[in-house]
């Protein structure tokens, strides 16, 4: 969860002095704290989300690597089977 951290007491008296009563403006502060750390929750990264996404990222690299070494022995192949072809047949 995330932490908000902002002058509570700082905000409740200007809420005060501006002739929001002292338990309105603490309940006031208070709910928006929770709302404000409930939206960071849902939007913000954390750096557990940021490490699953690097493995994720490593994990597909390493599987591309590994198709683009077969596609390349494949190719290999085909093209000495081309070059086999054409050797027999025209010596």
């Amino acid at each position: 969860m995330s932490t908000i951290t902002f002058d509570t007491l700082k905000y409740v008296k200007q809420l005060e002095a501006s002739g929001i009563p002292s338990a309105q403006a603490e309940a006031f502060v208070n709910a928006q704290r929770e709302i404000l750390s409930e939206a960071l929750d849902a939007s913000m990264a954390t750096k557990a989300d940021m490490l699953r996404t690097e493995n994720r990222i490593a994990l597909l690299d390493a599987k591309v690597d590994s198709k683009f070494v077969l596609l390349q022995w494949m190719l290999t192949a085909v093209l000495a089977l081309v070059i086999a072809i054409f050797v027999k047949q025209y010596f």
